[in-house]
């Protein structure tokens, strides 16, 4: 088979691999076994709970709050509620988004037990908010959440090998600075009674329901988590962003307390982040299967548990596509990377020439900077070189993940439309990586499987060529290149959806590894061809970004946001 048609193999494994990686499951039906978990079962308390905007002190978060209670006493709990008051600040905070002037906010949780066999072990804490921003029906931040705890705990109220209390936290003014869980686990004496405790998040409607959160010394947390989840999403690269970023949830309060912890959301659908379209019949059903059965599987194996997960060494852990979970102590990273450089540094060996591996590297350093800074320029051009509306640049992302693949596409495609010279030049187009993985390794190791992975993956077909193994090279050269492809497909997606409207540079990142992997394979275009097809793409990246700039904003945007710039 010609170099040609493994490329086509390649991109076609690619492009499969990244859709099955990014879906979510099928959601089960409300007829599934009683002890699973449903979607659509669920679905009947996200409708109830987002049938209309209830934020903290309003008459509808009050009714939602009855609601709640009667629907915990009804599946066998012990209710009862935490009372509070709104501190001042907060108070004029929730007024200015809601235009209101109420002198007093009242603060509630509500709390629920299921008590299990041995009440005297610490029990298991399952967490969301109840209460919406205001002039959003919420059905995912935190419906969906909510929804997926009163389904879990229906299914863990039918068994018997219940050993552990579950305890069930409602938490009241997340939205207004994570009030509910401070009052909770500074006051609250359940508190005391935890021993792991699982939350439960969104930022927006839809996509893949990731653990992106962990307690530190997460080596039992995640092995767990591997072992028990039906669908797999999560990753330790997301745990490692997430704790230099700003960002809090209700769990950001529990984990000073040394609870073995996980963190569930997800970020599909962004523009429905606090928006008024935030309804019911707008959430993903899969979505929200994934984020309930995982939570399921957590909270079975940690009540039925005579021991819980203790404090050990993190681990680097990931799901492969969706289908099963990676996980592997991080010194592990360095023989992953020593692959790599030995195979990639023999096969270059074959027929060494220094000008052909330094103009690789050139090439592979030109296509980061070059690719980076045309994203930061059209990031400019389409609207971010002003004042912007955090919320109408959350429903841009779809529209800059396609500005991100042109530019990714079109600077490629003029550096590379030309292969490096020989097998020196693969080798000196993968130097980059091998440094830059290096370094990510000593400083991040937990991260670093993202270069490491791939890289040494890279350097056995590298091995296989130096030693003339011909056929065999090319077929697992072709398999390589489309799960290394698919990977980065699916973490450029996911990079996008997270940081794409302040940081759409990271791009490079899956870019770089992409190409490691296809280069070996691509057949040479001719150049008038590659300039064509670039300045193509980069005109509709251009027209993609004058179109985000001029166009209205989204209407899917908060209710208050012509108040408020950024989310509180």
């Amino acid at each position: 088979m010609k170099s040609g048609k493994w490329f086509l193999v390649a991109l076609l494994l690619a492009v499969g691999l990244a859709i099955l990686g990014t879906t979510p499951p099928r959601p089960a039906q409300v007829t599934a076994a009683a002890r699973d978990f449903s979607a659509l079962r669920a679905m009947g308390d996200v409708e109830r709970i987002a049938r209309a905007p209830h934020p903290s002190g309003s008459a509808e978060h009050a009714a939602l709050r009855g609601y709640l209670m009667q629907r915990l006493g009804e599946l066998g709990l012990t209710v009862r509620t935490q009372e509070g008051v709104f501190p001042e600040d907060a108070r004029r905070g929730l007024n200015a988004r809601s235009g209101g002037n109420a002198a007093r906010i009242p603060l509630t949780n509500v709390l629920g037990l299921l008590r299990g066999s041995e009440p005297n072990l610490p029990a298991v804490a399952l967490m969301a908010h109840y209460d919406s921003v205001w002039g959003s029906p919420a059905a995912a931040d935190d419906g969906a959440g909510v929804a997926s705890i009163l389904e879990t705990v229906r299914a863990l109220s039918l068994e018997r090998e219940r050993r552990r209390d579950v305890l069930v936290i409602l938490t009241d003014g997340e939205e207004s600075g994570l009030l509910g869980a401070r009052m909770f686990f500074a006051q609250a004496p359940e508190a005391r009674r935890i021993g792991a405790i699982v939350n439960l998040e969104t930022r927006g409607g839809g996509g893949k329901a990731n653990l992106f959160q962990t307690s530190a010394l997460n080596g039992d947390v995640a092995r767990l988590w591997a072992d028990t989840a039906p669908h797999p999403a999560g990753k330790s690269l997301a745990t490692f962003i997430y704790s230099v970023l700003p960002n809090d949830t209700d769990l950001s309060v529990a984990l000073p307390h040394g609870y073995p912890a996980w963190n569930f959301a997800f970020i599909g659908r962004p523009g429905l982040y606090h928006s008024p379209m935030a309804t019911a019949d707008r959430l993903d059903r899969g979505s929200l299967q994934q984020m309930g059965e995982q939570t399921l599987g957590l909270a079975r194996a940690l009540a039925r548990s005579a021991e819980l997960p203790g404090r050990a060494p993190d681990v680097v852990f990931f799901d492969v596509f969706g289908l099963f979970v990676v996980h592997y102590a991080v010194w592990w990273g360095w023989v992953m990377l020593a692959v790599g450089f030995v195979g990639h540094g023999l096969l270059s060996l074959r027929r060494f020439e220094g000008r052909a591996f330094l103009g690789g590297a050139a090439r592979m350093l030109g296509l980061v900077l070059v690719t980076a800074g045309a994203l930061y320029l059209l990031n400019l051009l389409s609207g971010a070189d002003g004042p912007v509306n955090y919320y109408d640049r959350l429903a841009a992302i779809p529209r800059l993940q396609i500005v991100a693949f042109c530019v990714s596409m079109a600077v490629s495609v003029l550096l590379l439309g030309r292969k490096p010279d020989g097998e020196a030049g693969e080798a000196g187009l993968v130097l980059p990586l091998l440094l830059g993985g290096t370094v990510f390794q000593a400083y991040a190791p937990s991260a670093a499987y993202v270069l490491a992975v791939p890289l040494m993956l890279g350097g056995v077909v590298a091995l296989l060529r130096a030693f003339g193994l011909g056929s065999l090279a090319r077929a697992a050269g072709a398999t390589v290149a489309g799960v290394v492809t698919g990977y980065a497909l699916m973490l450029g997606y996911s990079l996008l959806q997270a940081v794409g409207p302040t940081m759409p540079m990271v791009a490079v990142l899956p870019l770089a590894i992409a190409v490691c992997a296809l280069v070996p394979l691509q057949p040479a275009l001719p150049l008038r061809g590659s300039q064509v097809l670039a300045a193509l793409l980069l005109l509709m990246a251009i027209g993609v970004s004058l179109w985000l700039r001029l166009d209205a904003p989204a209407a899917s945007i908060a209710a208050y946001s012509e108040r408020w710039q950024e989310p509180r």
